[in-house]
């Protein structure tokens, strides 16, 4: 098995799905807000500790957040509404999360998405988030000894890791659990926590709060906090 290091290099590597190459690559530097920057424009990588006790598992990276700065969930809206949550519960060095040398660590957390490139109108196909499934499920099989919880954001990444979780050993239930916001399923040493995708819809339709994931997030740090 891979190291994390050799893993995300690996990952920044991947050219198997078309569709996605040729949208990530044409949206480079396209938005007069970021025109003139270097962009990432190749799949993007997990980000935090190796040893991380919580993972947080997303959607996809978005066209100008994380295909710009090479980071996952970071320099966009859903990213500066993640992060101003993550500092606030402890897990995150700063509040904000603009660009590469920023500064930004993460604390026993890592984020991770079942598909690794920014897609179209940011909707990967079944058959991009089935292509991309190898690299979350060996993501998670190196953090294993670690893990102790994790926040899946949005129905999307839930019924994505459902299956990578069963097919790693954890005992998933049948039927599966459905996704919920503040749901909560304990998986053997693995607890799930269900939260709302921090999208700019769902913040400015007022569908999830602030405090509404932040509760989710100090729940799941009860879990992985210390003895």
């Amino acid at each position: 098995m891979r190291s994390l290091p050799e893993l995300d290099a690996a990952v920044a590597g991947c050219r198997a799905c078309p569709r996605l190459v040729a949208w990530r690559e044409s949206v480079a530097g396209t938005k007069a807000a970021f025109r003139g920057e270097e962009y990432w424009a190749r799949p993007v990588p997990g980000f935090g500790p190796p040893d991380a006790s919580l993972a947080v598992v997303g959607l996809a990276p978005s066209a100008h957040g994380a295909n710009r700065t090479g980071r996952m969930f970071t320099g966009d809206p859903s990213g500066d509404f993640l992060f101003r949550v993550l500092h606030e519960v402890g897990l995150a060095s700063q509040p904000t999360s603009t660009a590469i040398g920023d500064g930004l660590r993460l604390y026993g957390t890592r984020l991770v998405s079942p598909v690794r490139c920014a897609p179209p109108e940011n909707k990967p196909t079944p058959a991009e988030r089935d292509t991309c499934r190898p690299w979350l499920a060996e993501e998670l099989a190196l953090l294993r000894p670690t893990l102790r919880a994790i926040v899946v954001l949005g129905a999307f990444g839930w019924q994505a890791l459902l299956p990578v979780l069963a097919e790693a050993g954890w005992p998933v239930p049948q039927p599966r659990p459905a996704f919920a916001h503040g749901a909560v399923v304990e998986l053997g040493d693995l607890r799930l926590f269900g939260c709302y995708h921090v999208s700019p819809r769902n913040v400015q339709t007022h569908r999830v709060t602030h405090a509404m994931v932040a509760d989710v997030f100090r729940a799941a740090t009860s879990v992985t906090a210390p003895d």
